[in-house]
């Protein structure tokens, strides 16, 4: 499917998706929305693709937000509506089964934090900003994002960046755990997918039971997590990557997975 706001590519077992509005620093319309819902449905049952990077167009953003230019038109029924494809979406990602790296190459502010905070995990440049200015005009996050920085940072720096409406910048994301690496811009692409790779060459079966689980095991007691993940370690047992897994290790070799 050509697509309009994003574009698609794919390489050596990665698909790099790319939010491609850098005239609006990326912002999300709703039509970007049903783009990345189709293209991450798609990729999801991409046998050929193992990993997915998320970036934005241009050297400025990420994504600076949603398409505010869209708003005035809205009812509240509208508004909510659209939150609900906004999530919808981001859940996709969310739940891929396979994991998909935010390349934060600038502003990722407000739906575009969100959309950041729905990837598996996230590398950032060193010029990145990250926030939920919402309430600066009069709302609240639509997406996710009382939910997710809440999980990611805590309750305490979470509101703090929630209601003051401030960003911070790649260092400071780094120090509380919103970020995984800061890199200067110019490798931040190559080392997202330096990552990607990596991962590409374990048990493809193995990443998504450990997706699923850690997943699933924060919904959950302590101990019903823990006899989830022995579930997936007993399923792992019975796959073809397993038994390849170990003979290559035996042999000293590389393991030569085949998803089944």
């Amino acid at each position: 499917m050509a697509y309009e706001n994003i574009r698609v590519e794919k390489r050596d077992g990665i698909a790099i998706v790319t939010i491609d509005r850098p005239k609006v620093l990326n912002a999300l319309s709703t039509k970007t929305f049903h783009e990345l819902a189709d293209a991450f449905a798609g990729l999801s049952d991409d046998r050929e693709v193992a990993a997915v990077i998320l970036t934005g167009g241009g050297e400025k953003a990420f994504v600076a937000g949603a398409d505010i230019s869209e708003f005035l038109g809205f009812t509240p029924d509208d508004a909510r509506e659209y939150g609900r494809l906004g999530w919808r979406t981001m859940l996709l990602i969310d739940r891929l089964g396979k994991p998909v790296i935010a390349a934060i190459n600038g502003f990722a502010l407000g739906g575009g934090l969100e959309l950041a905070m729905s990837c598996t995990f996230r590398y950032a440049a060193e010029n990145a900003k990250l926030g939920q200015p919402e309430v600066k005009l009069g709302l609240t996050p639509g997406f996710g994002g009382t939910q997710r920085l809440t999980r990611l940072v805590g309750k305490g720096r979470a509101l703090e960046m929630l209601l003051t409406g401030d960003p911070i910048g790649a260092a400071e994301a780094l120090r509380i755990g919103l970020v995984n690496k800061v890199l200067p811009a110019a490798e931040l692409m190559a080392e997202c997918e330096k990552t990607a790779k990596t991962i590409a060459k374990r048990g493809p079966l193995a990443v998504r039971y450990c997706l699923e689980v850690a997943h699933s095991g924060l919904n959950v007691s302590f101990e019903e997590g823990l006899e989830m993940e022995a579930g997936v370690f007993g399923l792992a047992f019975a796959t073809e990557d397993f038994r390849e897994g170990v003979t290559a290790f035996n042999e000293k070799r590389e393991a030569r997975f085949k998803g089944k």
